[in-house]
């Protein structure tokens, strides 16, 4: 039960985090979804450090791990919301700026893990 707790708890932070975030008026005249690509960069670069820690430093007890990566980084990072600006840019008629919005994603999001891996 106090996993159960600790992931919950984290997703509180995340999700709030996230939403805060997405109240910053970042408007592209394209209609790209800057925001949602940065904070699930951010995302990842923070998930890469925990594991980092944990797996380099042994530092953090498996309810740390559970709050921080699964908890905080879980709400805070949003794939569901990536999936439906990607359909929506494609419903839209703008098919390669979804494509150029699906390939920066992953290779923000995979910087931002191999980054912080190589930082700690």
């Amino acid at each position: 039960m106090l996993r159960c707790f600790c992931v919950g708890m984290g997703g509180f932070i995340g999700a709030v985090a996230r939403y805060l975030l997405s109240l910053i008026p970042i408007q592209s005249r394209l209609g790209f979804p800057w925001m949602t690509l940065c904070i699930n960069g951010v995302g990842a670069f923070f998930i890469g450090c925990i594991s980092a820690f944990a797996a380099k430093k042994g530092i953090g007890s498996t309810s740390l791990i559970l709050f921080l990566k699964t908890g905080i980084c879980g709400g805070f990072t949003t794939f569901s919301t990536f999936a439906l600006e990607s359909y929506v840019m494609i419903e839209d008629g703008k098919g390669v700026l979804s494509i150029i919005y699906m390939i920066a994603s992953v290779l923000v999001c995979l910087g931002g893990v191999m980054l912080a891996q190589k930082m700690i």
